[in-house]
């Protein structure tokens, strides 16, 4: 009988061992912490991101795009797997529930379109509502339940912006959502969602004028998905404008504005930038704002609120990636490669 020899035996081991150890899996484009991100998964949400216009990328710009999208992916199965970690997953009542809320204005024909629209299938849509539910529980309870505006922080923020509490004409508290045809390099949401054209930029915007129909904050949709340098990080709080500002503005800009009341949401208004929806949270007269007045102290609370909270979210982003393993087998193929080819 032939005998292999001991040292022999281990070669080979360590040789088959670190020749798997290399080895991309096909249909595996991440994974975070061994739990595969596949490329049906990636293919989906980039169909839904990406898909909708008729002109086709070049085959670098859709590597980019692809890596933006897994990029998300990665971020949100961290997300995910933290709320797991912490028994905070969203239950089949909640998704039921939140399923129930979003439907409801629609009639089945108009809700199958919407779906269609985003590629989406029923399933598909619960599916993503438990994953969004459950990182909202996270988001609360790490990061939100944390917070305490103090009334001396109050205090402080008043006397140090006493000035910009003197209006001298009416004004009026905006924020808004932008979406552009053009990505900008230096836009950073919190989801790295950016229009690439024109058709998927009137997509995207017709996208959030339903989520916020159906009841979604504005402040958070535009931190994930507004595509303004200036005002997505703020929750696209625009602060407060002069109405001499707006007398400026396109006659359907000024329109909207002006016929909106405290709280509501516009309908989406394309603009030489791009498209754009405005929220309205308050307008106010001329003359000086004492910090006795309520409305003074809430705004504050609330912009103090938004500003901590997107502080530590973002770095809790990081940290979060800092902890888990994450393997992008898709960018380490793009990274092997030489003159776009294999």
């Amino acid at each position: 009988m032939l005998r292999v020899p001991c040292l022999s035996l281990a070669a080979l081991s360590m040789l088959v061992l670190a020749g798997c150890k290399h080895a991309t899996p096909n249909n595996v484009a991440a994974t975070v912490n061994g739990r595969a991100i596949t490329f049906a998964d990636l293919d989906k949400q980039y169909q839904s991101q990406f898909m909708s216009s008729t002109e086709r990328p070049s085959d670098d710009q859709m590597m980019i795009q692809k890596l933006e999208v897994l990029r998300t992916l990665v971020d949100n199965e961290i997300m995910l797997q933290r709320a797991e970690k912490l028994g905070l997953m969203a239950t089949d009542a909640d998704v039921e529930s939140k399923f129930a809320e979003i439907k409801a204005p629609f009639t089945q024909e108009e809700f199958q379109r919407q779906l269609a629209s985003r590629k989406m299938s029923v399933e598909d849509m619960k599916a993503q509502l438990k994953r969004d539910l459950s990182v909202q529980k996270l988001f609360n309870k790490e990061i939100t339940s944390h917070i305490a505006i103090s009334d001396h922080d109050v205090s402080d923020f008043y006397n140090a912006n006493k000035s910009s509490f003197n209006f001298p004409e009416p004004q009026v508290h905006l924020a808004q959502i932008l979406v552009t045809p053009n990505p900008d390099p230096s836009v950073r949401n919190l989801k790295g969602d950016k229009a690439q054209n024109e058709e998927q930029a009137r997509k995207k915007i017709e996208m959030l004028s339903v989520r916020l129909k159906q009841g979604e904050d504005f402040t958070q949709l535009a931190q994930n998905f507004s595509e303004d340098s200036s005002s997505a990080t703020n929750g696209g709080d625009l602060g407060f404008v002069p109405e001499s500002a707006l007398e400026k503005a396109t006659p359907e800009l000024r329109k909207a504005i002006e016929a909106s009341t405290p709280g509501q949401v516009t309908s989406v208004i394309r603009t030489a930038e791009g498209y754009r929806i405005f929220k309205v949270f308050s307008r106010e007269p001329a003359g000086q704002r004492e910090l006795t007045d309520p409305r003074v102290q809430q705004n504050i609370r609330e912009t103090l609120l938004n500003r901590k909270d997107q502080l530590l979210r973002a770095a809790y982003y990081e940290v979060a990636r800092d902890e888990a393993k994450v393997v992008n087998f898709l960018a380490q193929s793009i990274s092997q490669t030489k003159d776009g080819k294999k």
